[in-house]
């Protein structure tokens, strides 16, 4: 290897032969990296069953297809049968199989293929694992995570395409998360499993293959995010819009196209429906004095409605200069058709359309042929 001082003079000769010699600082690779929702979901698990041995899994279609999804790729093959369990078309009985597993002492995450087929569990997971805990007095944990899709997806028609956000967040003794983003599910699905009471874990299908940044310190194993805690994804001064799951991008899209305008947007990721972080809203509200709720659920009895109400009831009621305002799906069955089934669910023109009527009081008229 050659010394130093060959290298210099190397340099000094290419500059006297007119020769530009660029010196550059070392700089390391961006530690970010772009991770897909589902690659999230699939390293928390990961993770956590390599870390506690009382960790499985079971579920339609887990093991031997690695997932109908492929949430749980490469975990039968790495863990084996006894914990990744493919079980047959019956989420009454595999819920329950689940919901005894975990009062026994292990730490089950029972898949459902979606929330939709929840209803056939819906006994096992709110009248068995939620109310144990209440009813031993405090003597009986079940800590267990309920997981899968929910939501609208694309073109599955109305019994597939519910919003069971509202449902569950009714019932005490679960906690109800709906994620948005990679960060959201790595952090948030590691904590629900290290829970230890029921977690009903709602994810959305048509995000799966979405990539996001994921910083250094999410890849980390021990990297876990707060249940019951929102996120900030923008700040504004104009407007509060808190949304949840894939709406929450919508809401970034909208506010993106509102600051053109000079209607700033503040965006809130409510990351966790149960508990509900009131004093994220509310302190947004105290200074942007609007509020405005999206979500892909019916409007009646919603997220929305219980933010709403949560507001007029609380300290912020007196900062709003305007009625706060509800996006929601439109309160019909899902339709199959595509066009219909666009029209059903909010869109990033409608977030856009409200906030206008919101922070400037006009209606916006009507084009006409």
């Amino acid at each position: 290897m050659a010394a130093p001082g060959v290298f210099g003079g190397l340099l000094r000769r290419l500059g006297g032969f007119g020769v530009r010699v660029r010196r550059s600082l070392h700089t390391s690779p961006a530690m970010s990296v772009q991770v897909t929702v589902r690659d999230a979901l699939n390293q928390a698990m990961d993770e956590e069953m390599e870390r506690d041995e009382r960790t499985f899994i079971l579920g339609e279609e887990v093991g031997q297809y690695d997932g109908a999804y492929k949430i749980t790729r490469g975990l039968l093959k790495k863990y084996g049968e006894k914990r990744v369990i493919d079980t047959p078309i019956t989420e009454m009985g595999f819920a329950g199989i689940a919901t005894g597993a975990a009062m026994a002492g292990l730490r089950p995450i029972c898949e459902f293929m979606t929330f939709n087929f929840s209803m056939q569990a819906i006994d096992q997971v709110v009248n068995s694992a939620a109310k144990a805990l209440y009813m031993s007095a405090g003597t009986i944990h079940v800590p267990i995570v309920f997981r899968g899709p929910n939501g609208a997806s694309a073109g599955v028609g109305a019994q597939h395409s519910q919003c069971f956000a509202a449902w569950y967040g009714h019932c005490p003794g679960l906690k109800v998360i709906s994620p948005w983003n990679s960060i959201d599910c790595k952090g948030l699905l590691k904590a629900a499993i290290r829970d230890d009471d029921p977690v009903v874990f709602l994810e959305n299908e048509l995000m799966y293959g979405v990539p996001f940044d994921m910083p250094e310190e999410a890849q980390s194993p021990d990297f876990l995010l707060p249940i019951g805690k929102a996120h900030v994804e923008r700040t504004g001064q104009h407007i509060t819009v808190v949304a949840h799951s894939r709406i929450v991008g919508f809401c970034l899209e909208a506010a993106a196209a509102l600051a053109k305008e000079g209607i700033e947007c503040e965006v809130i990721n409510l990351r966790s429906i149960r508990p509900l972080d009131m004093a994220t809203v509310e302190q947004s509200v105290m200074k942007t004095n609007h509020l405005m709720t999206v979500e892909g659920g019916w409007p009646i009895f919603g997220v929305g409605a219980e933010i709403c109400a949560s507001v007029m009831e609380g300290p912020a009621f007196d900062y709003l200069d305007a009625p706060a305002m509800r996006v929601t799906g439109v309160d019909v069955p899902m339709p199959y058709a595509r066009n219909l089934e666009e029209l059903a669910g909010p869109q990033v023109k409608d977030i856009i359309t409200a906030a206008r009527r919101m922070v400037t009081g006009k209606e916006e008229s009507r084009a006409t042929a």
